[in-house]
């Protein structure tokens, strides 16, 4: 259950207060979009070519911080990601070992969207596996645990647990699109057109 195809926008907030715009599109075979703080000194930006069943096979992402940037791409093969991240004129090459459902987050909504769409076309309530994340300041890709399940009988509200210590509630629509997300330190994404 992949989510479906259109553009998505999300306000960021911390303690009620805006702090940057998300605003993603997704073919069905692409992911692309940006987020921007709303100083416009940060920004991510990510292209993610996605296959039929809704895995990221490749990848290329950007962050700029005022005068400051740095680039990375990835390319699923095997059990690994494998890519480069590039900034001030130096090249490192990374390796993150895939997990067996093959998850990749690069830290926008979309992503936890299609984490979220395969573990209920699996009709599960709850997982715990691998899945390789990409920091959005860093652009580095590492393996680690995540677990989701599910909060009711609907399907529709989950608790998402990105790192060990980490707790985000989010709420989805019947299609899979990621409604809200609020997360255990006063942070909270709302899709406001999408």
């Amino acid at each position: 259950m992949i989510p479906p195809t259109g553009e998505y926008r999300y306000e960021i907030r911390r303690t009620g207060e805006t702090l940057a715009r998300e605003e993603t599109t997704f073919d069905g075979r692409k992911i692309s979009g940006w987020r921007q703080s709303l100083e416009g000194t940060n920004r991510n930006e990510v292209e993610a070519e996605i296959s039929p069943e809704g895995l990221v096979v490749r990848m290329r992402l950007r962050y700029v911080r005022g005068p400051f940037s740095r680039n990375a791409s990835y390319e699923a093969g095997d059990d690994f990601l494998r890519g480069s991240v590039s900034a001030l004129g130096g090249r490192n090459a990374v390796t993150a070992k895939l997990g067996r459902f093959r998850e990749v987050c690069a830290d926008f909504l979309l992503f936890r969207a299609l984490t979220l769409g395969h573990v209920r076309e699996r009709r599960q309530t709850r997982w715990t596996g691998r899945v390789v994340t990409i920091d959005s300041a860093t652009l580095v890709a590492t393996s680690n645990k995540q677990s989701v399940r599910a909060v009711d009988d609907s399907g529709l509200r989950w608790v998402y647990e990105p790192r060990m210590g980490d707790v985000e509630e989010i709420e989805i629509d019947r299609q899979g699109r990621v409604l809200c997300r609020r997360d255990d330190r006063g942070g909270e994404a709302k899709l406001v057109a999408g």
